[in-house]
């Protein structure tokens, strides 16, 4: 049976209050055309911590960090003793070597950080014969190999850093100046953010034009820019934006409705974004006690502590002081508690055996739980066989549930405050890359990060908390019949949705990461 092409609209930082607010105005009539005649989602949460690294491989993969093994926008590498820096500003990009992270953004993140015991929708459809596509997103891993093709302003910055890698990706891949598949009448402006957007819009014409594609992921990110500037609210001129490139795509086809007729759409985010008025340096606050490993450090063996701040989460790494871990554990905790701006600080906890290991990973799994510390108490955690979420997962819990805000909605556990608070905690938690202390900040918070910048004035994200972490997933010609089918969804069941559209069967583990 032949089944209508697919397209994955992916608008970073979209807010469903503000995706609204633009379809009632006029702002965005692409937009409003989809709202009419799909099915909104209003609370699809999104990943822990609720950034875009993380949350892309989420939405590629289907699983959490757990298992596709992206932690943050900064994180701690154990087995190379270094930080990991995906771009958290221009600032934090020059701290660390913008040469280091080109090579981290651009070609580890997927090729190497990114774990290969999961498939993405790329990998899973390209095996099943089918030709996909991707305009710029920071996950594109495929079975079809590219070479640089070098373009535009970032020829010099790559040239100098000798950056000459191929990678795997999609059959059309298009990445800005760096990798296009095939030549197109579209100017590349990766470097430039707020400009990304025109690009994505044009190259997507020429996909649908050219008939290209079955699965195109369709990445609209300069919302996201936008939002970061000037706050979530003021974000109706960079959803009309998105919301004009998306008629770009469809233009060829004859306009949206066109469109809409021979193409399934999902419409969605990677999460949301609140405002931010006050920042915490939690490096300084850490480094006022410990060793804290600073960016290109040549001796990280001397530092007792590596911080990762993640916009409005941190990981904190106690390195190289395996006689002391416990002490500086503690320690940590209890200078992370008291904090101003400090909402959540959550460890794992196994009686002192949670060590992790220098590749990676955590000893004895089953044995280890989850802990939770806040103003309102200390709760523990454990996937188990007792009360069940809105996820139909089971959980052992002990301790003060006001921690979570955890109460019950129709005989299953339910929090307002933190969606799918316990699953996400957890896999963030377990991952491989996790720090031993992960921090969630309060409202109107956001770490300061390696180049000394925030969002202040602006808008961020990060946090554990709904306002990160709830944003709209909106299904036409595609996925559930109701909004009943699935009680709580989550980034992670929008590939299980693509795979079922092509009838490609999912991986196993799909239903386990669940």
């Amino acid at each position: 049976m032949s089944r209508p092409k697919l397209v994955l609209v992916m608008v970073d930082s979209l807010r469903t209050d503000m995706l609204l607010r633009a379809a009632d105005s006029g702002r965005a009539p692409n937009f409003a055309r989809l709202l009419e005649r799909g099915l909104l989602i209003e609370d699809c949460v999104s990943s822990f911590p609720s950034v875009t690294p993380v949350a892309s491989s989420e939405i590629a993969t289907g699983v959490g960090p757990d298992r596709h093994w992206i932690t943050g926008m900064n994180w701690y590498h154990r087995v190379e003793q270094r930080y990991v820096e995906y771009g958290s500003s221009l600032e934090a990009t020059r701290a660390f070597g913008v040469f280091r992270a080109l090579y981290d953004v651009v070609y580890n993140m997927n090729l190497g950080h990114l774990s290969h015991e999961v498939d993405t929708v790329f990998e899973r459809l390209g095996d099943a014969g089918l030709r996909t596509a991707c305009t710029p997103f920071l996950i594109y891993r495929g079975r079809h190999r590219h070479e640089l093709s070098l373009e535009g302003l970032m020829r010099r910055v790559a040239v100098a850093a000798d950056f000459r890698h191929a990678v795997w990706g999609p059959d059309e891949l298009f990445y800005g100046e760096l990798y296009a598949s095939r030549r197109v009448p579209c100017r590349p402006t990766l470097a430039r953010p707020g400009t990304r957007d025109e690009y994505s819009g044009c190259v997507g014409a020429e996909l649908v034009k050219d008939d290209l594609f079955d699965f195109l992921l369709f990445s609209l990110p300069d919302n996201d820019h936008f939002s970061h500037r000037f706050g979530p609210e003021r974000t109706l001129d960079s959803i009309a934006h998105a919301d004009a490139n998306l008629g770009r795509l469809a233009e060829p086809a004859g306009g949206i409705d066109d469109f809409l007729d021979s193409h399934a759409v999902v419409l969605m985010a990677d999460h949301a974004q609140t405002d931010v008025s006050s920042s915490l340096p939690l490096a300084d606050a850490l480094g006022a006690e410990w060793r804290v490993l600073t960016p290109n450090s040549d001796d990280p063996q001397l530092s007792e502590l590596a911080v990762s701040p993640t916009a409005r989460a941190a990981n904190v790494y106690v390195i190289g002081q395996e006689d002391r871990f416990a002490r500086l554990h503690s320690g940590v905790r209890k200078r992370l508690a008291g904090l101003e701006g400090v909402d959540l600080v959550a460890w794992l906890s196994d009686g002192g055996e949670a060590l992790r290991r220098p590749g990676g990973g955590l000893d004895h799994p089953d044995s280890i739980e989850a802990v939770i510390a806040s103003d309102a108490g200390e709760l523990r955690f454990r996937p188990g066989a007792g009360e069940r979420d809105r996820r139909d997962r089971g959980w052992e819990i002990e301790g003060d549930r006001a921690v979570l805000g955890l109460g019950e909605a129709d005989g299953r556990l339910y929090s307002e405050r933190y969606p799918d608070g316990l699953g996400r905690l957890w896999s963030a938690l377990v991952a491989p890359h996790a720090g031993d202390v992960v921090v969630s900040l309060e409202e109107g918070y956001e770490c300061v990060d390696w180049g000394g910048t925030s969002h202040v004035g602006g808008g961020s994200h990060g946090s554990l908390l709904r306002g990160d972490s709830l944003g709209p997933l909106l299904f036409c010609g595609c996925g559930p019949d109701s909004i009943e089918a699935g009680e709580q969804w989550s980034l992670r069941d929008v590939a299980g949705v693509v795979f079922e559209h092509f009838g490609v069967d999912a991986p196993a583990y799909l239903e386990a990461a669940r």
